[in-house]
């Protein structure tokens, strides 16, 4: 069984990656492993104080996200295909590439914008990043 990395970022774009990581589940008789990178500074927030740090702001992102996850994870189940999630906090292209290392991915499945022509708008930052840095195949589907 091929190891499919997912990321998502529970924007507009993720149904659309999901069904189409369903689709090449299916096709390759793979699974799909879910992962969701937090920004490292969720609970940090500027004000007339400079910096401060709320735990339960932190938290509750994380409770949501985690919720949002197992929600994704029960659907792809629902059609037939083997899925885990992982939820983690940090530098996305890094905790991703380490993801894919630690399943032996066969797959990176990611999105992009198709907005022009121009290849970072259309491809995307992340995307991009992880085209030129994975030593695996990364799977791009047109997200329009």
């Amino acid at each position: 069984m091929i190891n499919i990395i997912l990321p998502v970022d529970f924007s507009e774009a993720t149904e659309k990656l999901v069904e189409g990581a369903i689709k090449f589940a299916k096709e390759t008789n793979g699974k799909i492993c879910l992962i969701h990178v937090a920004p490292s500074d969720i609970g940090f927030a500027i004000g007339d104080m400079g910096f401060q740090y709320f735990p339960e702001v932190e938290q509750n992102e994380i409770k949501q996200e985690l919720l949002h996850l197992n929600s994704l994870e029960q659907r792809i189940l629902a059609e037939g295909v083997d899925c885990e999630h992982l939820l983690k906090q940090g530098v996305a292209g890094d905790i991703i590439l380490e993801y894919a290392k630690d399943r032996t991915a066969g797959y990176i499945v990611m999105g992009s914008h198709g907005r022009s022509n121009m290849y970072d708008v259309f491809v995307g930052s992340l995307t991009k990043e992880l085209t030129r840095r994975s030593p695996i195949p990364v799977l791009v589907i047109p997200i329009h």
